[in-house]
């Protein structure tokens, strides 16, 4: 896979943009040395002849951390804007019949993470559900995992499944049920299994690229205009040794 963003785009219609987004590329609020997503779609849209009547550049339905890879959806028009905004963001739209039709459909997140084993044997369920209170502080850009709920607490849940492991990692699946800031990062963190390279949550050490090895694998969400569901899934950007045992492990 290239690093051009046109040769990423994994679904494209007017009204949304699917992209396997690379570490290092930021979706929103790009600074200095990132990647900037939406401007980097907009010139490669208008370069193809697909720019369109809708907004100038496309904006985000969801956040994705910078050193993550993997599929970030992007809205094209105000509608889509209105619509994918709330459906990600578990909130209510206007109360009419189908904007609850629409918001009922969901979205479903499912992400790959390659994490550190525990320095000691330590029981690991092969599959579960992590619940959590995560608050998260801008000041650190990091988010802090609690027990129990509490002011400025928001609950964060996940579904996991232990495909496999290797000499020092093991390989999750993860379903992410609600979108907190560094969620993942963070509740994996707090149960003593950092994803690699992840310094800012316990990593052992940094990976080569500056990015995390946790991928954005499938994205399912209501289309925001004319019904049905758009299902995205994105490779690694690059498999490596790492990744093509992940999915060694997962396909066997």
């Amino acid at each position: 896979m290239g690093n051009d963003i046109s040769s990423r785009i994994l679904y494209l219609s007017e009204d949304c943009v699917a992209v396997n987004k690379l570490s290092g590329e930021a979706v929103e609020g790009a600074r200095h040395g990132m990647g900037d997503m939406p401007r980097l779609l907009a010139k490669a849209l208008a370069a193809s002849g697909k720019a369109g009547d809708g907004l100038a550049l496309p904006v985000a339905a969801h956040r994705l951390d910078v050193p993550v890879s993997g599929c970030a959806i992007f809205a094209r028009t105000r509608t889509a804007r209105k619509k994918l905004s709330a459906a990600f963001a578990e909130k209510t739209l206007a109360a009419d019949t189908a904007a609850d039709e629409y918001l009922l459909a969901g979205v479903t997140k499912r992400y790959w993470a390659i994490v550190e084993k525990p320095p000691c044997e330590s029981p690991l369920l092969l599959d579960g559900e992590l619940v959590h209170w995560i608050q998260f502080d801008s000041r650190k850009n990091k988010s802090f995992v609690y027990n129990e709920p509490a002011a400025g607490r928001k609950k964060a849940t996940l579904r996991y499944r232990s495909a496999g492991e290797g000499k020092n990692y093991l390989f999750m699946e993860i379903e992410l049920l609600t979108g907190r800031r560094h969620q993942i990062r963070a509740q994996l963190a707090s149960i003593g299994l950092p994803v690699k390279g992840d310094l800012k949550y316990g990593a052992r050490r940094s990976e080569k690229n500056g990015g995390i090895r946790l991928h954005a694998r499938s994205i399912s969400f209501p289309c925001p205009v004319g019904g049905g569901r758009i299902t995205v899934q994105a490779d690694p950007p690059l498999w490596d040794n790492l990744w093509l045992a992940f999915k060694e492990a997962v396909f066997d």
